[in-house]
């Protein structure tokens, strides 16, 4: 049971605008690999392009699961989701006049995930018990921090092998910021998953992260082969830590 992700000299934008130039980078099995970068860089538009939200206009998108290798480029979203590939978006994108039961269950609907549907509600409300005492809430009655577990939770009941997070911090106060990077970690590391998180909160992706890629302006500047060589890079001092 592995799962990774290789992508190659991918160039991607929206009609005449390029937003990524040749970009590459990889996610091994079992690894969690944080994309760091402000807003505007192109962080987005990377994730979207693996779930085939947005067409590349050159490169490869590459995708092993099982020891199979899929080409993402060109497949639709509900195919790559349905290969084990799970997106938890920028925003969390929950159905707001929806329970919180029926927000994870509108995760389930992958034909994998329906045999383990028991399974994975059960381990996600242990992991998020806050969510076990609000299952029958509205999820836009919550507030943004039990928004952001429905919305890791609902990923997590789709079966993954491979989850994508798209700035998990936005919209936390910071204490919350760091209990949902540390539910990553306890999600990664009960799933056996390989995670790609995009973030821009530095401080907060270094500590779960086992490596990570910096861009900027849709160019890949920096990889750093591990945290403490992305801690000591000139490129994240200056847009991190001001100096």
């Amino acid at each position: 049971m592995a799962a990774s992700l290789n992508i190659s000299g991918l160039d991607a934008g929206y009609g005449s605008v390029h937003i990524l130039e040749d970009v590459s980078l990889s996610v091994r099995d079992g690894e969690t690999v944080a994309l760091l970068g402000t807003n505007g860089n192109g962080k987005s538009t990377l994730m979207k392009c693996i779930m085939g939200m947005v067409k590349p206009f050159a490169g490869t998108i590459e995708a092993e699961i099982d020891g199979v290798k899929h080409n993402l480029v060109g497949r639709s979203t509900e195919d790559i989701v349905d290969l084990g590939i799970a997106f938890v978006p920028e925003g969390r994108r929950l159905f707001p006049r929806l329970t919180v039961t029926e927000n994870l269950l509108m995760g389930a609907y992958r034909k994998h995930a329906r045999t383990e549907i028991a399974r994975n509600m059960a381990f996600c409300l242990e992991v998020f018990p806050r969510l076990a005492e609000r299952r029958g809430q509205l999820a836009g009655s919550m507030s943004g921090g039990e928004q952001q577990m429905v919305a890791l939770a609902r990923a997590l009941m789709s079966a993954p092998r491979l989850l994508l997070i798209d700035e998990p911090s936005v919209g936390l106060a910071p204490l919350l910021v760091s209990r949902t990077i540390d539910k990553i970690k306890e999600l990664k590391e009960g799933y056996g998953l390989a995670v790609l998180m995009a973030e821009q909160n530095f401080t907060q992706a270094i500590r779960i992260a086992d490596r990570g890629y910096v861009i900027v302006h849709g160019k890949i500047e920096f990889e750093g082969g591990s945290a403490a060589e992305l801690n000591n890079n000139e490129l994240i001092r200056q847009f991190y830590l001001g100096s």
